[in-house]
């Protein structure tokens, strides 16, 4: 019970940063950019929830908001990096993995679906999205992009993702109907982020069919 319990904890961006505090923070960061199994943690809402606290618990977090937002930048630039390593190990091996409890090959072919139609902004635009920030690293390594073109799309990504959300969640924080309705927010994150990845999903389909 403890292991899901965890699980629960890092699906839920307040207990992460109250009971994990920076550390946690910037470790699911690190992992839904950078790790495979990553995709499920909640980014956006995490990183708008940090920005707010920031504003309103300022010692929870402990750090200005410019410090934060750099840490964060830093995190997520870090966990493509890797992601793009591990793709250019994998390579043409990832798209013959067998779907498991985590991993499922629709999420890969969903990314690649979403690159064909953005290209290298896909990892810029990925940032937003649930599952396609995960595995666009992972693919950019796979069909081995330039790492310094690679690097300068990383960079910019990272600097509008982290930097729009959590100023949003910092100024917006300060408002009382914002930090009382929360809770609804994240959920409003949820979907309107899973929006353009289900729309991929689809089009995904009909191009197998």
């Amino acid at each position: 019970m403890e292991f899901w319990d965890f699980l629960k904890t890092l699906t839920d961006p307040t207990s992460i940063l109250h009971y994990g505090g920076i550390g946690l923070l910037l470790f699911v960061i690190f992992a839904e950019t950078g790790l495979m199994v990553g995709f499920f943690l909640p980014g956006d809402s995490l990183i708008f929830v940090s920005g707010m606290f920031c504003s309103t618990k300022p010692e929870l977090l402990g750090l200005h908001i410019v410090a934060l937002l750099l840490l964060m930048m830093s995190s997520a630039i870090l966990g493509n990096i890797v992601g793009y390593w591990f793709g250019k190990k994998a390579g043409p091996a990832l798209f013959k993995k067998e779907n498991s409890l985590i991993f499922k090959k629709r999420y890969l072919e969903a990314t690649k679906t979403f690159y064909a139609r953005h290209e290298r902004k896909t990892l810029v635009l990925g940032r937003f999205l649930p599952v396609i920030r995960t595995f666009a690293p992972i693919l950019a390594g796979a069909i081995k992009i330039n790492f310094k073109k690679f690097m300068l799309y990383n960079i910019l990504g990272a600097f509008l993702w982290i930097g729009s959300l959590g100023l949003c969640g910092f100024f917006l924080g300060r408002i009382k109907l914002v930090e009382e309705n929360v809770g609804w927010i994240v959920i409003f994150l949820i979907i309107i982020t899973m929006i353009p990845v289900a729309k991929t999903w689809r089009s995904e389909k009909k191009i197998i069919k």
